[in-house]
Parts: structure tokens; sequence; C-alpha cells
């Protein structure tokens, strides 16, 4: 098709016709790969265009060509192409651009932006892992999406309840502790406290006395809650109990992080069911004014199913990194605490490996599921890596369903973003409010807010974000 251009067309659309027009000879056009007819019909929406823009011109004095009204023309006529139509990935890279300040500045604000919640009536068993929640993971489901952003935030509220006063009484129980949750329809029933079975040598306090909390045997790790709006339980399909637990957060949880050998679980008929020695003990150590960790949970999901007789109950374990360790101890724990146990569902991030191939096998015939949210990233789900001789009673194996992401799919995230980031809590749920398929880029709607993102982890954003932030 030939298009004329004659002495009517102003300047500066001359310039960039002529532009364009050159740039076809001696590139590959991206519209070699259309058809013929697609090719014609954008080509004709450009003459339209020129000769749109040069009626309403006509009257308007030429003016010195300069960068600023070139870019502006030239956008003008990309977007007079319409090539969305046909190239759809192209308009989703350009919602993502910083240049859609409206966007950015809704990412960059504080308020809360989620996805819908959606009634999940009588799937509520195929959202909670009854089916290994297949089909629901590549593509992403946007309601199982929405799930897992909510239990991620249940534990920030752990780790949060933490950090608002980490230090433990010394000589007296601890007193309850208010807990600021994400969702109001749930109320916290319980809070929970894991203990180490080991202690710092007498001379750390002697060297360094100020270091308090940092040094304590038991700490607070977390809570029990319950959903107690008939609204919510009604939308859910059934009432949800709750168990949040956080990540590492003192010396000692650390030593117990790398107490790696793997031992036998307490009371199992089977010898070859072995958990890491560290995770173990913080699970079932008592602490001189608070019950284990075991104990706590038993003793409470036990009162709430009595106190719930008769409806529809879950009961959902979630944590981050040590959390999401404890959270199948925990789960293998509850799942045969009472005659008639709900279903027991884990929703871990950044988990490392617990135990080994039987210890997996316990955990199938109890009925245990796991969904395993890893950042492809994320160092923290490789360990611990031991393998001693040729008996797979001595081999770490991961649990459960997994739902890989990757901090290389993030627009804002920098590509070599470090060890911290790529196990950060808050990364992850960046990345799963993101991620719609292993073979898609990063969804150009994505809800949650970037400003605890960009405060949090201002070195490994973008520099372009943390300007405009």
């Amino acid at each position: 098709m030939q298009i004329g251009v004659n002495s009517t067309v102003p300047a500066q659309n001359l310039l960039v016709f002529q532009t364009k027009r050159a740039s076809f000879k001696c590139r590959k056009s991206p519209l070699n790969s259309l058809s013929t007819e697609s090719t014609r019909k954008h080509l004709s929406n450009l003459e339209k265009l020129l000769q749109k823009t040069n009626q309403t011109d006509s009257d308007r004095v030429t003016k010195p060509l300069t960068n600023g009204p070139i870019s502006i023309k030239r956008k003008g006529l990309f977007e007079g192409l319409k090539l969305w139509d046909i190239k759809p990935e192209m308009k989703a890279a350009e919602e993502m651009s910083p240049s859609h300040l409206n966007r950015l500045q809704r990412l960059l604000s504080k308020t809360m932006e989620y996805s819908p919640r959606n009634n999940l009536g009588s799937r509520w068993r195929e959202y909670h892992g009854c089916n290994d929640w297949s089909g629901l993971l590549d593509p992403l489901d946007e309601n199982l999406r929405r799930e897992v952003v909510r239990y991620g935030e249940f534990v920030q509220a752990a780790y949060h309840g933490f950090h608002s006063n980490p230090a433990m009484p010394v000589d007296e129980a601890p007193l309850p502790r208010h807990v600021a949750l994400p969702d109001r329809s749930y109320k916290v029933t319980k809070s929970l406290y894991a203990t180490s079975s080991v202690g710092l040598p007498k001379w750390v306090d002697d060297m360094a006395p100020n270091l308090g909390w940092m040094t304590q045997r038991s700490s607070w790790i977390g809570f029990v809650a319950v959903c107690d709006d008939r609204r919510e339980i009604q939308r859910m399909g059934r009432r949800d109990i709750v168990i949040a637990l956080r990540g590492t957060a003192t010396c000692l949880e650390w030593t117990e992080n790398f107490r790696a050998q793997l031992v036998r679980i307490p009371g199992s008929d089977d010898s070859n069911q072995r958990v890491e020695c560290g995770f173990l003990s913080l699970h079932k150590t008592r602490g001189a004014h608070v019950p284990s960790l075991a104990e706590s949970v038993v003793q409470e999901v036990q009162r709430l199913i009595e106190m719930y007789k008769g409806e529809t109950l879950s009961i959902t374990i979630t944590g981050h990194s040590l959390g999401a360790a404890l959270s199948l101890l925990v789960a293998d724990e509850i799942s045969s605490c009472a005659p008639h146990v709900p279903p027991v569902a884990v929703f871990s991030f950044g988990g490392p490996r617990v135990g080994n191939k039987s210890f997996v096998q316990r955990l199938n015939q109890k009925n245990v599921k796991v969904l395993r949210i890893v950042n492809n990233q994320d160092l923290i789900t490789r360990v611990p890596g031991v393998f001693i001789g040729d008996n797979n009673s001595w081999a770490y194996t991961h649990v459960g369903t997994e739902l890989k992401v990757d901090t290389k799919m993030s627009p804002y995230l920098k590509p070599d973003a470090d060890v911290a980031c790529c196990h950060d809590l808050e990364a992850y749920l960046h990345l799963v409010d993101g991620f719609l398929s292993s073979n898609c880029p990063f969804r150009s709607n994505a809800k949650r807010s970037l400003v605890k993102l960009v405060n949090e982890q201002r070195s490994n954003v973008k520099q372009l974000y943390t300007h405009k932030a």
C-alpha cells in the first residue's frame, strides 16, 4: 500500500513519518510477523492519523523541532496504530512502565489494596488442598492467590507481635499479649511459645551483658486464631482455625537451626521417621513458666474442636522460615490429637527441609496437606542438605506441593537481589501477588502496595522506583 506524503503534511509529522518509514527499511519490523491483511489495516490507521493530525495542525505555525514534541508525537502515532489488539503483551509491558505515574502512585501509597475475596463456598476443600492444589497453581488461581497472601499476612502479624514486645518475664508466666491481626474476622485465642533446649555459655553474658531478649531460652513465637465472623465463615464455607508462626529471631533459635542431625520422632513406632534435632527441640521443650509449643497447640486445638462441635471446621497452619519448619511438626502433632480432627493444611513460606522420606510418608498417611511457597533464589529452601550413607533415613526431603516464584520475575526488584531479600516474607507476598504462571511475566494488575517492600528492601528495589517513592 502506497501512502502519499505531500507538502501539506506538517514538518513534525513528516519527520516522524520519514523516520518511521526508514526504520522499516533498515530493521525488521514488528509487523512482519503479522498477516498481510493486518499490516494493511494498521498502515491504514497510520494514514488516517496523519490526515487527522494534518487537519488539526493546518492553522498552526510550524515551530522549531525539539526532542520533546517529537517524542510526544511519536507516542501518539504508536498509540494510533492500536497494536494492542495484536500484541497484548506490549500493552502489559507499557502498563508496567514507570511513566504511568498514577498506577505507581497507587502502588506506593500506604493504603492496602487486595484482590477480591470471592465466595469459596463448596470449593473450600479444593483451596485447602484436598487434591494437592491440582490445577490451581500454574496458572495460579486468583482465589488461591488471595488465600495464600492472606495467610502470609497472619505470619507478618506474628513477627510484629513478637518485635513489639520481645522480652519474656524472668520469674513469672507471661501475660496475654495483644496481636493486631490483618483480618478482623479472626480473633486470637492463644499465644504460643518456643523454648530452646540449649543455653549460651556463661561467658557470653559476661562478655555481652546487654543482649537481653536475644539470649532468652523461651520466646513468643506465634498464636492461634479462629474465624469469628458469620459472613466470613459463610464466604469461606467453614470456620477456619489458623496457627501462625514467625521465623528465627533470637540467638538460641539460630543455634537450634544449625543442629542439623536427624533424630527419631518421640513416640513413633517407626525408627526410620526422623526430623531435624533443632526444630524438634524448639517444638517439644518446656520453658520455666510456659508449656512447650507442642503442648500449647494441642490443648488449644482440642478446646476449639470441642467448642465448635457440629460445625464445619478447618485447621490452617502457616509460617515463614523457622516457622515454616515448625508448622510441619505442629501439623504432625495435631493431626492425631482428637478422634475426628478437621482437615489440616500447611501454607509455608521459605521453609527449609525438616525431615527424611519416612517423615514425609508419615504426614501423607495422616492426610496433612502442605503447600510450600518457594522463591527460586532463596537459599534457605535448599538446606539442610545432609546425606550420610545409602540409607534414606539419613537424607532430608521436602514435603508437599511446591508453588515456585522467582525474584527475577518482578519488575520492581533487582535481578541480583541479595540473600536477605530473596528470603524476606514481604518479598514473598509481593512475588505471589504478581505471579500468573511459570511462563508468564509479572501481572500488570498486581494489587499489593510496594510501600513495605521499598521500606524494608530499599537497596534491592530498582533505583527508578526508590526515586519515585
